[in-house]
């Protein structure tokens, strides 16, 4: 829990948001009506005062009625997990692509949470066999949203074609593709500029990328891969995003090799590797070959003392517990541990491959 809302304090810091305060209620099940109960409520109230806090965020996805009964009772802006992140998609999404599927996921957020945006005006109408101009304007924006969805779904599903388009062509090539995948901030694109010389924008914050992109890399047996990195996975990842970026997540199940990069600074780094394998069971790809690359070692060594890359790995691995076959350390960085990387690729995709 704990773990939790310091992720959620990341993300809104991400977002542009200055956390001046964090509140935490134990409780069997939330509110159905305010989410916190009452006594909870009044403390994060109060609290207004002290830290002059202008937006509320929530660690868990608010239901519309929880939302609006917050905003009435605390008198400030209430937002919850799930907006935050899509706020976030919104500002990193550059491509063509990535811009539709955030707007998608946006509206299919937005949609079930209109009522409350128009109940100022609902009190207006009145009487049998009228309709208050709220409701009116609900239902219009009911229905732009709806064929603005429907418009979003078909221009996804065209690039979904074009996607497929390309695969098959991959697919005649015959060259393998490497999916990093793994847990937001845990240095994949740092290690897909490292391999492949790419020019990806890399910053210390979640989903700092967001648009999947694709290098070709050659392996040290001469053999050459395509090497992808995708969107970041995160706890309590919302249903509306994994849906929208299926076009993207289907890159995953084209991989030969799934590459995933773990922070191995993070402390509770198990917990994260259990949620990316959650997700991609969800996908159903627990069945892909798979690597995994423990990443920001250098993170670990002390500052005082010169390190080179062998005395580095050599340190690292003799103070863990033994690395299993499929696992490498690694820095991605300092380039450290990239060529045992690469050669593990090649051992990995050597079954796949057919001497000619």
């Amino acid at each position: 829990m704990e773990d939790s809302i310091d992720e959620l304090a990341q993300l809104a810091g991400t977002a542009g948001a200055e956390v001046v305060g964090k509140l935490i209620q134990r409780l069997p099940r939330a509110s159905r009506t305010h989410y916190l109960g009452r006594g909870k409520l009044t403390e994060l109230l109060l609290l207004k005062d002290s830290t002059k806090y202008n937006v509320a965020i929530f660690d868990d996805e608010l239901s519309p009625l929880q939302q609006r009964n917050l905003e009435e009772a605390l008198q400030v802006k209430v937002i919850d997990r799930v907006a935050l992140i899509l706020d976030i998609f919104t500002k990193r999404a550059r491509t063509r692509e990535g811009q539709l599927q955030v707007e998608l996921a946006q509206h299919q957020y937005l949609f079930p949470r209109l009522a409350g945006q128009w109940s100022h005006l609902e009190r207006l109408g009145g009487g049998i066999g009228t309709r208050g101009p709220g409701e009116t304007q609900l239902e219009t924006d009911k229905r732009l949203i709806r064929r603005r969805i429907h418009r979003l779904k078909a221009q996804i599903d065209d690039i979904r074609k074009h996607r497929q388009l390309y695969r098959q062509q991959r697919r005649k090539t015959g060259i393998p593709i490497v999916a990093i995948v793994g847990y937001t901030n845990s240095g994949k694109s740092t290690l897909l500029n490292a391999l492949s010389h790419a020019d990806v924008f890399v910053e210390d914050k979640l989903f700092a990328t967001l648009d999947p992109i694709t290098r070709r890399l050659t392996l040290p047996d001469r053999s050459a891969v395509l090497l992808t990195d995708t969107v970041g996975f995160i706890r309590k990842l919302p249903p509306t995003i994994v849906t929208a970026f299926k076009a993207t997540l289907e890159e995953l199940a084209e991989a030969s090799v799934l590459l995933h990069v773990v922070d191995l600074t993070c402390h509770n780094a198990a917990e994260q590797c259990q949620i990316v394998e959650d997700i991609l069971a969800d996908l159903n790809l627990m069945d892909k070959p798979r690597i995994t690359a423990l990443n920001k070692i250098d993170s670990l060594l002390d500052d005082s003392q010169s390190w080179s890359e062998e005395t580095a790995l050599n340190y690292v691995s003799d103070q863990s517990e033994a690395v299993e076959k499929n696992t490498v350390l690694i820095s991605a960085t300092k380039k450290w541990g990239l060529t045992k990387l690469l050669e593990l690729i090649s051992r990995t995709l050597s079954p796949t491959m057919q001497p000619v």
